[in-house]
Parts: structure tokens; sequence; C-alpha cells
């Protein structure tokens, strides 16, 4: 699915339209010492090997996120496009 690099919506922190460049959601780096990081290396010490999860539910599709960038306050704003899909998205020129 092919998204315009460049696009004029609505701003929040304008409170109006105005030009915004669009860049692909990407997620950052995990905190070692996060709760859920910790715990789970907790999981893998001693004799019992890799934990994983139980797959029961069926995997769904990500979601698309793009980051949209206002070019007039340089404030980001997160837009999910579509729900679930499985298709890729693209910034196009």
């Amino acid at each position: 699915m092919k998204y315009p690099s460049t696009s004029n919506t609505y701003c929040p922190y304008c409170r109006k339209q105005t030009p915004h460049k669009a860049k692909l959601y990407s997620k950052g780096t995990a905190r070692t010492m996060a709760w859920g990081q910790l715990k789970h290396a907790r999981k893998l010490t001693g004799y019992v090997g890799k934990v994983a999860g139980e797959k029961t539910v069926k995997k769904q599709g990500k979601r698309q996120k793009v980051v949209l960038n206002c070019t007039v306050c340089n404030k980001k704003i997160e837009r999910t496009i579509g729900t679930r899909t499985r298709k890729k998205l693209e910034v196009t020129a």
C-alpha cells in the first residue's frame, strides 16, 4: 500500500490544516531494566530452558503506523492506517 510522503492534514497543536512529512513508524529499542524484560530473563535462568507463551489465538495482521511531522510547529503525530492490515506500507515521493 502506498502512502504520500507529504500531505496537508490537520495538526492538533497548530489547530489548522498544515503540510506534514510522513515517515514509517519503527519500534524503539527495548529497555533492558524494564519489568517485563527482567521477569523474562529470570524465567530463563536455571534448568528450565526456553520459555515461550502458548499460541492458542490465530495471529492477526499488524497495525500499519505512520508518523506525521508538522512542518510549521515540528510536532509529531502518530496515525494508524486501517485497523489490522496484512499489506506492507510504503511511503512514496
